[in-house]
């Protein structure tokens, strides 16, 4: 079978689709939901992405995410498979959970953002799970609109900025705008689509990717220059949990490696990755 097309750069925004394994069921119940919600917000927060848009749906979910490092890979390695193995634990189960590799769409901001993140919000419409987005718990809508706590996690700052700069009267024009998608149809084919967006866009990014097969991300020492040395920042640790909080802060907040906090305390990299990903 062809692997999808993996195009990662600095900046770059995708349409996310991750499917269960032969159609299978990703979330037994809510519980599980809000599982997958926490990994995604402890994942963007590690991988500093923007999410612009999610919709959790029974046997797959969406997410419209920027990514300002060029990361998306590494990121959705870490939400698959904490989600799993998460999600076996707990139901008892093993094997894999979700169909091979998840699909990316490269979207272009300008041309289709709105498009795409109007297409995530109506898909529990569409399924025929709910008549109305805004009463369907497990995507973006009701929090971009304020019917529904916003996460963490999600960006509402650029999408309602394209409708206004009063919050109040962005909100209703961006309601307005996904409604109005209930009686348009779907205004994007998603069908073996690797890249939506512009025939300029499209150009420049032949363009881009012929300069560099591998296009660097920002220089890690540039992004992190004013950061703590590892050093400093475990030298008065003296407890266990002291040192796991200082762990934490090192991949999350400023961007160390797994590898090289591990080679630091002299652990192993899965060990300093669990307590990463432990809750506090």
């Amino acid at each position: 079978m062809t692997r999808p097309l993996r195009i990662e750069f600095p900046g770059a925004i995708y349409h996310v689709i991750s499917r269960g394994n032969a159609s299978q069921i990703i979330y037994d119940d809510d519980k599980d939901r809000q599982v997958f919600l926490e990994i995604l917000s402890r994942t963007t927060q590690r991988y500093h992405w923007l999410c612009h848009a999610y919709c959790l749906m029974d046997n797959h979910y969406h997410l419209l995410i920027e990514t300002p490092e060029g990361n998306l890979s590494a990121g959705m390695r870490q939400i698959n498979g904490v989600y799993t193995r998460r999600f076996n634990t707990r139901h008892k189960k093993s094997g894999h959970l979700f169909q091979g590799r998840f699909k990316s769409i490269l979207v272009e901001r300008d041309s289709y953002l709105l498009e795409v993140n109007r297409y995530i919000s109506l898909n529990p419409v569409r399924a025929g799970m709910v008549t109305d987005p805004a009463k369907y718990r497990w995507s973006s809508f009701a929090a971009m609109t304020g019917k529904g706590d916003a996460p963490p996690f999600l960006n509402r700052n650029w999408t309602l900025s394209q409708f206004g700069f009063i919050e109040e009267n962005a909100i209703s024009k961006y309601q307005e705008f996904v409604y109005n998608g209930l009686s348009q149809g779907n205004t994007i084919d998603l069908t073996d689509q690797s890249v939506l967006g512009s025939a300029k866009f499209k150009t420049d990014l032949q363009a881009l990717l012929s300069r560099s097969a591998n296009i660097d991300e920002i220089p890690r020492e540039q992004r992190f220059a004013s950061r703590p040395t590892l050093k400093d920042i475990f030298s008065d640790k003296q407890s266990k949990r002291a040192r796991n909080t200082a762990i934490r802060d090192c991949i999350l907040k400023y961007g160390y490696t797994l590898a090289e906090v591990g080679k630091h305390l002299n652990l192993h990299y899965t060990t300093i990755s669990k307590i990463a990903n432990r809750k506090n």
